[in-house]
């Protein structure tokens, strides 16, 4: 079972690894319905007797992650498309930036490359000061000093931790692959910052 089979994957646009597939593509929900129903149809196949048990389960699951993306799409529509700004650590987000129409800015592609150059460093800062970015964000899995240290030296704000190659405690904001963008930030003050 190939549960990427129809995903279109995105290259890693700078660094070493350049060209090469983003990692990345859960980060996408209309990659994650595409893995839903290869699975699905992976557990129809292997486990006939219970094929309308496995489809009923799989268009809820699509219903969920529609439902849990629709908030996001909503605030982002409020935003002017110019003002529409991921900035984060590592560069995974790149195909949730294409669905939803973000430009996408990162300290470095992969998390193989765990400190940004200083140029990259110094892209990131003055792209923020330009673009007036209020907000850069770091992921789970790495040290969030770098993104403090940009967001200091930006004038801009510290975000947090966004969840991508990892899951939270139980009893945290993301148990499951299914609550990872369940509250997204607000695009008004996290997003972009207008004038």
């Amino acid at each position: 079972m190939v549960v990427s089979e129809g995903i279109q994957p995105m290259g890693i646009s700078a660094g070493p690894y350049s060209g090469k597939p983003n990692p990345h593509a859960w980060m996408s929900a209309d990659n994650a319905l595409i893995y839903v129903d290869n699975i699905r149809d992976a557990l129809v196949k292997y486990d006939p007797p219970h094929a309308d048990t496995y489809r009923r389960n799989a268009e809820a699951y699509k219903e969920k992650i529609r439902q849990t993306m629709a908030p996001l799409q909503a605030r982002l529509a409020q935003l002017p498309a110019d003002k529409r700004w991921l900035v984060t650590s590592e560069g995974a987000f790149s195909y949730l930036a294409r669905d939803y129409g973000l430009r996408e800015l990162y300290l470095w592609p992969i998390n193989a490359d765990q400190q940004g150059t200083p140029q990259q460093v110094r892209k990131v800062i003055d792209t923020m000061k330009k673009e007036r970015i209020p907000t850069i964000f770091s992921e789970s899995t790495i040290s969030d000093k770098p993104a403090r240290q940009v967001a200091r030296e930006a004038g801009a704000h510290y975000g947090g931790v966004l969840y991508v190659d990892s899951l939270s405690a139980a009893d945290g904001p993301v148990p499951t692959g299914s609550t990872c963008c369940a509250s997204p930030p607000k695009p008004s003050s996290t997003v972009s910052r207008t004038g």
